[in-house]
């Protein structure tokens, strides 16, 4: 709280950036559904859509996928891993990844619109998660380039005050990546299917 606090300004960007690509990237799938259709084709392809699918039945199983990925695909190689070699570099990935998934989330079916419904949560809760880390590899980047902002005076030093200060905001974000990888596996699996016989 206290680095948040510090750095709040950099925060409330990164929350406005970070929700605004994402519906950016919704709202192109929307326009032009032959995106949307082509990142479908690309899950299948690559063997995504098989591996969801013979979890899918098996939340715990399931979750433990979803965490892997979150934690090791995402914030450590999407995001972290870049920074650590190039400054800020982990940002931009972030950012094509946002409307990537803004237009994958798009949904083909009414089942698809349904189950849009218990996900949003999944998506506030997991995008809260990765605004913790892209704060900590900004840290990284302006300490690294600044270390007078760290109060240091050699750039060695201020890249550690970064990585630091990235391990101190990884614990709560790895909190909220175990919720919401729990909320996503059980509520795909036991609140989709219900809720479609009342609404459809």
């Amino acid at each position: 709280m206290e680095i948040i606090r510090d750095d709040s300004r950099v925060f409330l960007v990164l929350n406005v950036a970070t929700y605004g690509l994402f519906v950016l990237g919704f709202a192109a799938g929307l326009l032009f559904p032959g995106l949307s259709q082509a990142r479908a084709t690309t899950l299948e392809d690559d063997g995504t859509a098989a591996l969801v699918g013979s979890v899918f039945d098996r939340p715990p199983l399931f979750a433990l996928l979803i965490l892997a990925v979150n934690v090791f695909r995402l914030s450590l190689l999407t995001i972290v891993v870049p920074s650590l070699i190039v400054p800020f570099a982990g940002l931009a990935f972030f950012g094509y990844w946002l409307v990537q998934t803004g237009v994958t989330l798009v949904p083909g079916s009414p089942e698809g619109r349904v189950a849009l419904i218990p996900h949003a949560l999944t998506i506030v809760i997991e995008l809260q998660a990765y605004i913790l880390v892209a704060l900590g590899v900004f840290l990284i980047g302006r300490y690294w380039i600044r270390p007078d902002a760290a109060r240091v005076t050699q750039r060695r030093q201020g890249y550690l005050t970064g990585l630091r200060a990235t391990g101190s905001l990884a614990l709560p974000a790895l909190a909220l990546l175990v919720v919401g990888a729990v909320w996503e596996a059980y509520s795909l699996r036991y609140f989709v299917h219900p809720l479609s016989q009342w609404l459809l």
